[in-house]
């Protein structure tokens, strides 16, 4: 009987690949976009950024993080593999005329091609789960990155009560089922030390809930909705970090 329960609710989960083409069926973007992109026009990465940087955003998907972030640097290469998302991305920036990204094809599993030392920040947000060489892509990251750059990474928590309540009923618990890995706060921290990038903050996504797929749809449906939701889910996140979602991490890079 738990089995059965856990799955069901794991089956809300589609909720959020709905809720992605709700946005364009509702009207509220020309292409498909989650919801969560409407929230913040500053999401947690760009306080990092300042108008001299140079920054890659490495699986970049839609183009969504890049495109918020061109507005608080000076240049922005998208990287990502999927070549009908970058022609999603490139529509999106031609519409709100931004000019200052430069869109690429790059398969993170296999070493980069830029220049060391090329970029001031890397964004590297809800990626490092999807890789099977994780260990080579820290590497290239570091290789890249200028000294005393910073890496801007989020990855998924492992540790919530909803995730540990799938594996108790024998269920996978990874929220997406493209996840190679998800960490806990020791065995994301204990991976980024082993690849000498200094932690200088630790933060905290939303707080994990089965719902979160019914959640999604309602913001394909509703964005003023969905953003009081988000911050109630923010909050509680805040207030029982455990439960986080996902961690926002903002790590040195010392050569």
């Amino acid at each position: 009987m738990k089995k059965i329960l856990v799955r069901t609710l794991k089956l809300l989960d589609l909720g959020s690949a709905i809720a992605v083409r709700l946005t364009k069926w509702t009207g509220k973007s020309k292409t498909p976009v989650h919801p969560k992109h409407f929230l913040e026009k500053k999401p947690w990465f760009t306080h990092h950024l300042s108008k001299k940087d140079i920054i890659i955003d490495l699986g970049s998907g839609n183009g969504q993080n890049a495109i918020k972030s061109a507005n608080f640097c000076r240049k922005v290469i998208a990287a990502e593999i999927d070549t009908n998302l970058i022609e999603i991305a490139k529509i999106t920036a031609k519409t709100k005329k931004i000019f200052n990204i430069k869109f690429e094809t790059a398969d993170l599993e296999k070493k980069l091609i830029y220049k060391n030392n090329s970029f001031d920040k890397v964004l590297f947000l809800d990626v490092l789960e999807h890789l099977t060489k994780r260990g080579q892509i820290l590497s290239e990251i570091k290789r890249i990155t200028k000294p005393d750059g910073l890496l801007l990474i989020g990855v998924p928590n492992s540790q919530s009560s909803w995730k540990k309540l799938q594996r108790s009923a024998g269920l996978c618990s990874f929220s997406d089922p493209d996840h190679k890995v998800e960490f806990s706060q020791k065995s994301i921290k204990k991976l980024l030390q082993k690849h000498h990038f200094k932690i200088l903050e630790f933060g905290y996504g939303k707080y994990d809930t089965p719902l979160r797929g019914v959640i999604d749809i309602i913001g394909g449906f509703s964005i003023r909705l969905y953003r009081k939701i988000s911050k109630w889910r923010q909050k509680k996140a805040l207030l029982e970090p455990r439960e986080a979602s996902g961690f926002e991490i903002v790590a040195k890079n010392f050569k």
